[in-house]
């Protein structure tokens, strides 16, 4: 995954050439998408529903330290959903790490390797390390 949104290319460039404070998010959260629709614009509108009842919610994630020279870094631990519950979430097409729990900022975003379809009883989980973002 090394798609940043429009909003984090604004905001690191105005942080790196125009001395712009951009603050680190409190928190990094992992988001499920039956689709690309609205990630690279901030206005994503396919992120799998969070009704209550389908035990859908965005997940915290973390990453080691970037290396030098290959300007990227991966999840330092397995991040694994909650089962899904009532209603299935579809087939999940695309990931994203967002700056919060709900609503929030699209801040990367990516294509999986293989889709899979969530129905009543799965779950969907990244393995550590199998998640690397970077910057070229």
């Amino acid at each position: 995954m090394s798609a940043a949104s429009d909003y984090l290319e604004k905001k690191l460039l105005d942080h790196t050439l125009r001395n712009s404070a951009f603050s680190q998010p409190a928190g990094l959260f992992l988001a499920l998408f039956t689709g690309v629709t609205g990630l690279e614009t901030n206005a994503p509108t396919l992120e799998v529903t969070t009704n209550g009842t389908n035990g859908y919610i965005r997940k915290a994630i973390a990453f080691d330290a970037a290396t030098l020279g290959a300007g990227s870094t991966s999840n330092t631990s397995t991040v694994t959903f909650d089962p899904c519950l009532l209603v299935n979430w579809g087939t999940i097409t695309h990931i994203a790490v967002m700056d919060a729990v709900s609503s929030g900022n699209v801040l990367f975003f990516g294509a999986v390797t293989t889709a899979k379809t969530i129905e009543v009883g799965d779950t969907f989980q990244v393995s550590a390390t199998n998640l690397s973002i970077a910057l070229a």
